[in-house]
């Protein structure tokens, strides 16, 4: 049986999740002007969780600090972190997949992956159910969402990163050539900066590129386990299974943004 899995993303969820509250409350919707979420704007304390559209053309960046995203947009607008709003908004998106879908993983607060396998009869055309999950989702609860189906999870992740917001892209196997090879390295999924910087000096620039690159080179300069895993997901493979429950996670972060620099060891 063909596997066929979505990837449901919120579209910038945290300043949706907010902007949409404030919509309801008849005030201003701050997607429209330059608006973060994230930080003290007095303090100069904290890093971006996520920006508007306009914020963006501004070149405000999640994860930045948030002096520096003043520095590029002076007029930001910035609204603090309401992670109560997070988690009621998140359960009720996933509640509406929840419907559709017989197993249904959360992969984040914002992102879900949701198993279409053998649904075939109950939903004939993929886009069209996609159409509807995404609908329902901006209807019902006020924000939008991207849909990305695919093959497998790696390409309806791939696929629900192209255009925003309030779209459906498609990345199945025979696609993979036109839609996922000329990419930048740098967008495939789980390749981080580091390891785009090798492939680099390798003169591999494009997905397709390491796609077709020999696996042992690969395994030469980033080990087996690590050169065996770039070259499958360069060439969209991905047998992971949607789990209907998460599995521990292996680590947890926490990390803090100071008032100002620290010029001394003592400081």
């Amino acid at each position: 049986m063909a596997r066929l899995v979505f990837h449901i993303d919120v579209n910038s969820a945290f300043l949706s999740w907010e902007a949409m509250r404030r919509v309801k409350n008849g005030e201003a919707d701050i997607r429209l002007i330059p608006s973060a979420i994230g930080g003290d704007r007095e303090s100069r304390r904290g890093v971006i969780l996520a920006k508007s559209i306009p914020a963006k053309k501004y070149g405000v960046k999640t994860g930045e600090p948030i002096a520096a995203a003043l520095r590029k947009c002076p007029q930001l607008y910035l609204a603090k972190p309401d992670f109560s709003l997070y988690s009621q908004c998140s359960h009720a998106f996933m509640d509406i997949c929840r419907k559709y879908a017989p197993v249904v993983e959360v992969y984040s607060i914002d992102e879900c992956f949701l198993d279409m396998s053998g649904t075939s009869r109950l939903y004939p055309d993929p886009i069209e159910i996609a159409k509807t999950i995404k609908n329902e989702i901006r209807d019902t609860l006020g924000f939008t969402v991207n849909v990305g189906v695919g093959s497998n999870k790696l390409l309806a992740k791939m696929a629900s990163d192209f255009e925003k917001p309030d779209k459906i892209h498609t990345l199945f196997t025979e696609e993979i050539p036109t839609k996922m090879w000329p990419l930048p390295v740098e967008d495939l999924f789980s390749l981080g900066r580091s390891a785009a910087e090798r492939l680099h000096g390798m003169h591999i620039r494009t997905i397709g590129e390491l796609a077709a690159i020999d696996v042992a080179d690969l395994r030469a300069v980033f080990g087996i386990k690590m050169g065996e895993h770039l070259h499958r997901y360069a060439n969209g493979i991905d047998t992971s299974p949607v789990l209907a429950e998460s599995e521990e996670a292996k680590g947890y972060g926490n990390s803090t943004t100071l008032a100002k620099d620290l010029t001394t060891a003592e400081e």
